[in-house]
């Protein structure tokens, strides 16, 4: 295993009625003014922000509010954000949503607290100092922005999905109520829970050939729950031990856990699925599904025993003669269980059908205008990228 460091420095405020509690606590950040981001019509039909405003009145906290946040969040709002924070002196973000609002919430948070344009930073052209602080309230359990330090944007000039990094960005804290949840329609909670589990297995499948054996066994566990609590939860919506679960999971998913002592993991799907998201407009988790196993099954070769483990120790599979043979059927199990929860495990199962100049243009725009590759448990090049997707249409 290699040494690590890890920093988790995020206040967690996890259960019912916890949302009662986000005056008080944005007010010991001592700002002086809030911006409320949030997306869609859902929030106020819910209750949700009429809970939060009355909870920071409560506070005396002042606070202006922005909506419209979509999946795959643009950077056109996050500009309008940025001069409408400037303009009321917000010197605090709270974000009420999931992983869309919350990254939406770093990215105007980046661009308050540093000099220039906000997207020469995803574009890694800058390296950002600070973030305005922000703070959430979990409305999906899903991408794990809550506790992570990452951030992702598309831009809709060229549609390109771009990521950035720190920990400047961290969350002050995350309001975590499990009953918030209970309304989310099933795909969106299978989805969310896909990009769970997805944030796991990119960290699981590592290159390194003697990975912490603890760090795996967190790994493995998380993964046998969140595939246990979907399933719960999509059969009882309001199965509160179900849904607290994913949350949670959600959570330890992304803050670094289940990566402690590797490499940090291949981080492929989550590329490959980002220009799918950027061009289509997809939800990431289903996005993730129908690009794993074609990913799966042409980097698995490099190391079957990695592949036969999770498949034994993840979803239960039967070993066979050999790890090429036990892999294989741990692939297929993983796709059988997409499918279970409504989950896609293909690009034409989204309803795309891409054409041979689309997929090109998907490898190119991965490749960073074919300036990069992708992944460590299979270092991945432009055509290499082009198969993958060609393999996941069909």
């Amino acid at each position: 295993m290699r040494s690590f460091e890890y920093n988790t420095p995020t206040h967690v405020v996890f259960g019912k009625d916890s949302v009662e509690k986000v005056g008080a606590l944005v007010a010991e950040q001592g700002c002086k003014k809030v911006l409320i981001h949030y997306g869609g019509g859902s929030a106020k039909r819910s209750g949700l922000l009429d809970r939060v405003s009355q909870s920071l009145d409560a506070s005396g906290v002042a606070y202006v509010m922005l909506g419209g946040v979509v999946p795959n969040p643009r950077l056109s709002l996050v500009r309008e954000g940025i001069d409408l924070c400037r303009k009321e002196g917000v010197d605090f973000i709270l974000a009420v949503g999931g992983g869309s609002v919350i990254d939406s919430s770093k990215a105007i948070g980046y661009g308050l607290a540093n000099p220039g344009d906000v997207w020469d930073y995803y574009l890694k052209k800058k390296i950002p100092t600070s973030c305005t602080p922000v703070g959430t309230v979990l409305t999906i359990a899903a991408a794990g922005s809550e506790m992570s330090n990452s951030s992702v944007i598309t831009n809709e000039a060229g549609w390109l999905k771009r990521g950035l990094n720190n920990e400047c960005c961290r969350c002050r804290f995350a309001v975590m109520d499990p009953t918030i949840t209970y309304t989310l329609p099933d795909y969106q909670t299978a989805s969310g829970a896909s990009d769970v589990m997805m944030h796991t297995m990119e960290r699981y499948f590592t290159a390194e050939s003697d990975p912490m054996g603890l760090t795996d066994e967190l790994a493995e566990g998380l993964l046998r729950s969140v595939m246990r609590d979907v399933q719960a939860a999509l059969k009882n919506p309001q199965d509160y031990d179900a849904r607290a679960g994913l949350m949670w999971a959600s959570s330890l998913s992304h803050n670094g856990l289940t990566g402690c002592g590797t490499d940090g993991g291949d981080w492929s799907c989550h590329q490959l699925e980002h220009e799918l998201g950027g061009k289509y407009d997809i939800a990431h988790g289903a996005g993730l599904c129908a690009v794993w196993s074609s990913w799966a099954r042409t980097v698995m070769p490099a190391n079957p025993a990695r592949f036969a483990k999770f498949a034994t120790r993840v979803l239960g599979v039967e070993a066979g003669a050999n790890d090429v043979e036990t892999a294989n059927r741990g692939i297929d199990a993983m796709e059988n269980f997409f499918h279970s929860i409504g989950m896609p495990t293909r690009i034409s199962e989204m309803g795309i059908t891409p054409s041979d100049e689309d997929l090109h243009e998907l490898a190119y725009k991965c490749t960073f205008m074919d300036t990069r590759t992708i992944g460590q448990f299979v270092v991945l090049d432009k055509e290499a990228i082009y198969e993958i997707y060609k393999k996941a249409v069909k």
